[in-house]
């Protein structure tokens, strides 16, 4: 039953696997209200639709998402300008996703549909050769 759960409140959640909610990721948030450890209004991706969305499959009072944790922003997709990359490869090391690819001293390249917007790269970065753009295009969704 709980794994059950686990599984379903996960699935609400946007995947972008960003720690904004001080978890290492969407399903160790999941796992955290599913036990009671964690409140439904931790994850600025998902906004106060989806702390609304989240308090309903757990039964509890609906809230706004916390403010202090982050913006809730249209979906977004990193994008390597070529042109600046050194290929040093801390952007690859920081995407929790592997959305991003390429070599040492080589230039990188974004995965745009496995990319969730989640914005880690782009401190990572020395060069700020990374930009985030609307994304446009149907996105694949590999989470699920």
């Amino acid at each position: 039953m709980q794994l059950d759960l686990i599984e379903r409140l996960d699935r609400l959640l946007p995947q972008t696997q960003c720690g904004q909610c001080g978890y290492a990721g969407c399903r160790p948030y999941a796992e955290a209200m599913a036990a009671g450890a964690a409140d439904v209004d931790r994850c600025p991706p998902g906004g106060d639709a989806g702390a609304r969305a989240l308090a309903r499959l757990l039964g509890v009072a609906a809230k706004p998402y916390d403010r202090s944790r982050g913006e809730h922003k249209p979906l977004l997709v990193a994008v390597i300008v070529e042109a600046d990359c050194i290929g040093c490869t801390k952007c690859i090391q920081a995407c929790p996703v592997d959305a991003i690819i390429g070599g040492s001293k080589q230039m990188h390249t974004v995965i745009e549909p496995l990319c969730t917007g989640c914005e880690l790269c782009v401190p990572a970065c020395p060069v700020d050769c990374i930009e985030l753009l609307p994304a446009h295009v149907e996105r694949i969704d590999v989470a699920r």
